[in-house]
C-alpha cells in the first residue's frame, strides 16, 4: 500500500472524474450502480434499450452529482457497441472502465425451448459482454494506461437450476470463463477483469419470485431457506462490490467471481 493510501484508505475507493460505461443501466442492478457512481462523481455513459427508464436513471445519477450521457442501445452487435463507446469518448474523451449489467433469461424445459430463445439468452449474456470487452480492450490499447471491466454473472454460473435454466446457467458459466480468460490475457496490460455473481434479488428476471401469489411466496420461501443470511438480496447490496471492483481498492484483484449471495454458494 502506498503512503497516501495508508494515510487516507478511503481514497482508494474514489471514482471522481472516472469515465465509466454502464450497460443495462435501466435494470435494477445497473440502475442502482449508476446512481451510486454518480454520487461518487463519476462521468457516466449509460446504455439501455429502454429509453424512458434510462432517462429516469440518468436523471437520478445527475441529481446525485454525476456527469451523464446516455445511449439508447443494447450491446447486441458491433455497431451498437461502437455507438456506446463513441458517445462516451465524445462526452468524456476516453473510457476508463466498463460495467456490464445487461442480460436476459427465457426459462423453459430444455426439450421444449425453441432454439431462437436459447440463442437469444446466450447472445444477451455472452455475445454482448464479449463485444464490449473486445471494444474496451482495443480502446485501452489505443490510448495506453489501465482499465477495469466488471461483468455480471450469477450463482447460476456455478449451480444448476431445475426450472428450465439450461440456457441461462450455461450463459453465466460462460461469463465466468470469459472473466478468467480475459484476466489472464489482459493482466500484463494493466486491465482488471472481474465479475459480480448475485443470488436472487428483485429485477425483471426474477419477477415470478417476487409476485404476490401462492407460487411467488413459495418460491421466496425456498430461496430464503437456502441462504444462510435468511433474506433475499436487494439491488443496493451490490453497490459496495461494484465500487470496490471499479476503484483503485481492487488494483491487484483480477479474474475473480465475487459471489454476493448472502452465503448461498457457501451452504
Amino acid at each position: 500500500m502506498s503512503e497516501p493510501a495508508r494515510r487516507d484508505p478511503m481514497s482508494l475507493f474514489g471514482l471522481a472524474g472516472q469515465s465509466i460505461v454502464v450497460t443495462g443501466a435501466s435494470g435494477a442492478l445497473g440502475g442502482a450502480v449508476a446512481g451510486a457512481l454518480g454520487a461518487l462523481g463519476a462521468r457516466l455513459t449509460l446504455a439501455s434499450g429502454t429509453a424512458a427508464p434510462l432517462a429516469a436513471v440518468a436523471g437520478q445519477a445527475r441529481d446525485a452529482g454525476g456527469e451523464v450521457t446516455t445511449v439508447a442501445a443494447r450491446p447486441d452487435g458491433e455497431a451498437d457497441v461502437a455507438r456506446i463507446f463513441a458517445a462516451a469518448i465524445a462526452a468524456f474523451g476516453a473510457v476508463d472502465s466498463v460495467f456490464v449489467a445487461s442480460g436476459l433469461n427465457k426459462p423453459a424445459p430444455v426439450e421444449e425451448q425453441p432454439y431462437p430463445d436459447w440463442q437469444e439468452v446466450m447472445d444477451a449474456n455472452v455475445r454482448g459482454p464479449w463485444l464490449l470487452a473486445k471494444a474496451f480492450g482495443r480502446h485501452v490499447a489505443d490510448r495506453g494506461g489501465r482499465g477495469k471491466l466488471v461483468l455480471v454473472s450469477s450463482v447460476r454460473g456455478r449451480h444448476g437450476h431445475p426450472a428450465g435454466y439450461s440456457a441461462y446457467c450455461t450463459a453465466k458459466g460462460a461469463v465466468d470463463a470469459l472473466t478468467r480468460t480475459l484476466a489472464t490475457e489482459w493482466g500484463p496490460r494493466g486491465i482488471n477483469v472481474n465479475a459480480i455473481a448475485p443470488a436472487v434479488f428483485p429485477s425483471a428476471l426474477t419477477e415470478p419470485v417476487f409476485a404476490d401469489t401462492e407460487a411467488g411466496r413459495a418460491a421466496r420461501e425456498r430461496n430464503i431457506a437456502r441462504i444462510p443470511m435468511r433474506r433475499l438480496g436487494t439491488p443496493d447490496d451490490f453497490i459496495g462490490t461494484a465500487v470496490y471492483l471499479l476503484s483503485a481498492a481492487s488494483d491487484w484483484v483480477t479474474g475473480q467471481i465475487l459471489y454476493v449471495d448472502g452465503g448461498y454458494t457457501a451452504a
